[in-house]
């Protein structure tokens, strides 16, 4: 698999609403994975989107979640840009990269998800999601 570039769009708690809408937009397939799935299923953001990707027939990838409690929200900011894929040694390169000068939010590391993730903002103000699937 090579890598991937792509938007994640932050929600204040639609998520699930608006990546469905975008599914409806373009078609494709969409996958949702709630925080109950991968933490605490009693906690009251236990419904909300996670993760969810739309992949669309015409090559089109979407990503997005809900914000989860305590971090902040801001309209105009909530767009991420996502590389993801299994080539570690090019993604651990792009992280590199971009998180040197920057700053770091989520180290790059195994996630409970068993992925590597790691989240920076790169010395331009860009956010960025790095993910290794399969490490």
């Amino acid at each position: 698999m090579t890598s991937r570039l792509n938007p994640y769009i932050s929600f204040a708690g639609n998520a699930r609403e608006a990546m469905e809408f975008y599914e409806s937009v373009f078609g494709g397939t969409l996958r949702l994975n709630t925080f109950g799935e991968y933490g605490d299923p009693d906690a009251p953001e236990a419904e909300k989107i996670m993760h969810g990707m739309l992949e669309t027939a015409g090559g089109y990838t979407i990503m997005g979640a809900d914000t989860p409690p305590g971090m902040p929200l801001t309209a105009g900011d909530n767009v991420t840009i996502s590389l993801s894929g299994d080539d570690s040694d090019e993604l651990r390169g792009y992280w590199d990269k971009l998180s040197d000068g920057g700053t770091v939010s989520v180290p790059l590391e195994k996630q409970m998800w068993g992925d590597e993730f790691g989240a920076c903002q790169d010395r331009f103000g860009i956010s960025w999601m790095v993910n290794i699937s399969g490490t």
